[in-house]
Order: structure tokens, then sequence, then C-alpha cells
């Protein structure tokens, strides 16, 4: 299994790389240690193996929208992949054990507190199901933003940006948070992943 995720991890690096002007900044803000966040802002279907590559490790987990697991070949594959499932508009707690479990494992999860693609480019609110995993796993959340003008398109620039660490120890947060603790944090996030998609213009 090893080799076959090297495999797809480097033929998906290839297809990314082959269609798009893909850009990454801030790389080095990853941490050398797994078990991390990626937390970053929502443009398309394309999304979450566009952070694996440019991220440049294949631990990764997901979290995906429920309807694309009704596909049978297509949710058996994603699931292999490290893809689960969350139902949006549910407070679906599975969700927040399940990628706990998975950073305990030592696995890097992507998520998008959008929860939704943004059609304009710009950055919505979050929700706060980041901060609780954030608070509840104690990992570091890596904030990142993807940038590009318009629609994604063929040899489209794309910029992916990797903003400094926020680690567990720089949140103020109570042994079990509140509601006003949780909302601070998603806001902290956000406006992280903000900044570095709309900042300077966002770099294009």
């Amino acid at each position: 299994m090893n080799i076959f995720f090297k495999c797809l991890f480097g033929l998906v690096k290839g297809i990314y790389y082959g269609l798009y002007n893909v850009r990454v900044e801030g790389r080095e803000n990853l941490p050398d240690k797994s078990g991390f966040i990626i937390a970053s802002n929502h443009r398309s279907y394309a999304d979450p193996p566009l952070i694996a590559v440019t991220a440049g490790c294949a631990k990764y987990s997901f979290v995906a929208k429920a309807e694309l697991f009704r596909f049978p070949f297509f949710g058996w594959l994603i699931k292999k992949l490290g893809a689960f499932p969350v139902v949006r508009g549910k407070g679906d707690m599975k969700v927040i054990s399940d990628s706990v479990e998975r950073i305990n494992q030592g696995r890097n999860l992507v998520i998008f507190p959008e929860g939704t693609r943004s059609k304009d480019g710009k950055v919505g609110r979050g929700k706060t199901g980041v901060a609780l995993i954030a608070a509840s796993s104690g990992a570091t959340v890596i904030p990142a933003g993807i940038v590009y003008d318009g629609k994604l398109r063929f040899r489209s620039k794309v910029t992916v940006k990797f903003g400094k660490p926020i680690k567990h120890e720089d949140i103020q947060l109570s042994e079990e948070p509140n509601p006003r603790e949780l909302k601070a944090v998603r806001v902290k996030i956000m406006g992280e992943i903000k900044e570095l998609v709309e900042g300077s213009n966002g770099g294009n």
C-alpha cells in the first residue's frame, strides 16, 4: 500500500503541475512531525489533492461531504485515499471524534472550515468544528490559502500559501472550552486564512 500511495501521489502531482501553473509559498511552515491540521479556504473540488501535492506529504485524511460517498467506486476510492464523510448542516460529532482519532494516529488532517466552495474567491466566516478538533486533539493548525483568479482553467496560475503555525499553547483555551473560546479560535484561524488569500491581492 505504501508503494501504491507513493505512485499515486507522484501521478497526481504530475497531473496537477501539468494542468496548472502551481506555485507554493510557506512550505517551511509545515511541521516536521505529522499529526497536524491544515485548514484551508475552499475554491473547487480540486482543492484536497492540491493541498496534498503542494504540502509534499502522503499521510493525509480529508473531511469530505457525505454525498461524495454515494457513488460506489468513487466513494471506495476516496475512502482508501483517506477521506471520511461529514453530514453538512448537522452537528455531526462523529466527524470530530473521527478527525481526532486520525490525528492521534499520526495522520495530517486537511479541513475546509467554510464547509462549501467560494464562488467569488472571498473567504467565509467558517464553522466552529475546526476549533473543536484543534482543541480536542491539541494539534498544531497550519492555515492555508488557495489563490487564483476567476475559474480554474488549463495553465491557470494557482498559488498555495501555508501560513505560520497556530500551536495549541498559543490558543487561550480552558480544559473544557466553552462556545465563546471556540468562536475566538475559529475567528483566529479564519482570519489567518483570509490574510493569506486576500492580503497583498492574494499574490496575483
